[in-house]
């Protein structure tokens, strides 16, 4: 059989190892493991024995996958390798019962990734730009900072009205945003996350840690005045040095900002703003239609 489309396993590592994919010090080749345990599923498809073309899925909630880690070798690109190889990963996922939604973040830069998730016919949902820093003290005026909400059910108000009822895009995570649901916000997330609402309660920031290649203060703030709230700045500074008091590793601010927002800050604001990020997905209706 020349072509072969299958889920890897931990014995799999020499195959990846052996492709050239052109990527310097490839994370998935460093967290390979991993990537084929618990929530995460990575597939290779095989070209007369030798691995080609690589992707795969993680699921958060249950409910929510993403796809990603494409990867193809250089010798055999142009043959729509992982257009094919991710239409069987869509397939498989959405035969998970539970799976209401799939989506894929991809740079704004990345046309053939573009390209690949129109193909598999996933729907652009939105753009948001990464921006992170250790430190915005530039941007405190020295105004009070919010006060800290604790009541649960007050947080469940908030996360409705911003979110599940207007089904607006959420950063989970970093690198993972999903449209909103209910599902999206069991007790035990919203009991650990951190909000803070302005003395007038027309404002609401959150804030969660998260750990990736570093620690990061995950912060979303839904709104594009960055720059006019009193107080803001001074609530998320508060906010990261208890973080960064309590990690031992190295730890970041990480905002996911709409353009609108980005374009608010002021020239010489502290964050590092890499290339944006192209959400895109379809929820199981969609792909029935």
């Amino acid at each position: 059989m020349d072509k072969l489309i299958r889920l890897l396993t931990i014995d799999d590592l020499s195959y990846l190892e052996a492709m050239e994919t052109g990527i310097k010090d490839d994370y998935v080749i460093r967290i390979f493991e991993k990537l084929v345990t618990g929530d995460n599923r990575l597939y290779g498809l095989f070209w007369r024995d030798k691995l080609v073309s690589i992707g795969g899925y993680t699921i958060f909630e249950r409910r929510f996958a993403m796809i990603g880690r494409m990867r193809s070798d250089q010798r055999y690109r142009g043959n729509s390798l992982s257009s094919q190889l991710m239409v069987q990963v869509i397939e498989d996922v959405f035969k998970l019962p539970d799976i209401q939604w799939v989506g894929a973040n991809t740079q704004e830069e990345n046309l053939p990734a573009q390209r690949v998730l129109q193909k598999l016919g996933l729907i652009e949902h939105s753009t948001l730009q990464e921006a992170t820093t250790k430190n915005v003290s530039s941007l405190e005026n020295g105004a009070r900072a919010w006060q800290e909400v604790y009541d649960l059910e007050r947080k469940k108000i908030w996360i409705n009205q911003l979110y599940v009822k207007t089904g607006a895009i959420f950063p989970y995570e970093c690198y993972y945003a999903f449209p909103a649901s209910e599902e999206l916000f069991p007790e035990e997330k919203l009991m650990k996350w951190s909000f803070y609402e302005n003395e007038t309660a027309t404002r609401v920031l959150i804030t969660k840690t998260d750990l990736k290649d570093r620690y990061y203060l995950h912060t979303v703030y839904p709104w594009n005045d960055l720059m006019e709230q009193e107080g803001l700045w001074e609530t998320i500074a508060t906010a990261y040095r208890k973080l960064a008091d309590y990690v031992v590793y190295e730890t970041y601010i990480w905002m996911d900002l709409t353009k609108e927002a980005t374009q608010s800050l002021p020239s010489d604001h502290p964050f590092v703003l890499p290339s944006s990020w192209i959400l895109y997905g379809i929820n199981r209706e969609q792909r029935k239609t």
